[in-house]
């Protein structure tokens, strides 16, 4: 898979895809996150993955749409959370790479 501009959507599971991209050097400016709101733990692994490598094109955000009584937390590795909006049930939680 080659991603040069543009967007790309993929439906795949997520730790496989990650190592993907990273392997083949992409960089991204968006990330969008929507595991099934019961997979809680795909949240932290998948935040703590992207916070961890180079995959993040500064700066990069990166978006995780989860179920408001869910809190995938303020950050993980180098991502902060910045902004949460919550509608209905559900919540996006907006992360960028932390400055410092």
């Amino acid at each position: 898979m080659q991603i040069e501009t543009g967007f790309e959507v993929i439906h795949s599971e997520v730790a496989r895809t990650l190592c993907s991209l990273e392997a083949q050097a992409v960089a991204l400016d968006y990330v969008f996150v929507d595991p099934p709101y019961r997979r809680e733990q795909d949240y932290a692994e998948t935040l703590k993955f992207l916070g961890e490598s180079k995959l993040l094109r500064t700066p990069a955000v990166v978006i995780a749409e989860h179920g408001k009584k869910f809190d995938p937390g303020e950050g993980v590795g180098r991502l902060v959370r910045y902004r949460k909006l919550v509608q209905g049930d559900a919540a996006l939680s907006f992360y960028k790479e932390n400055p410092e």
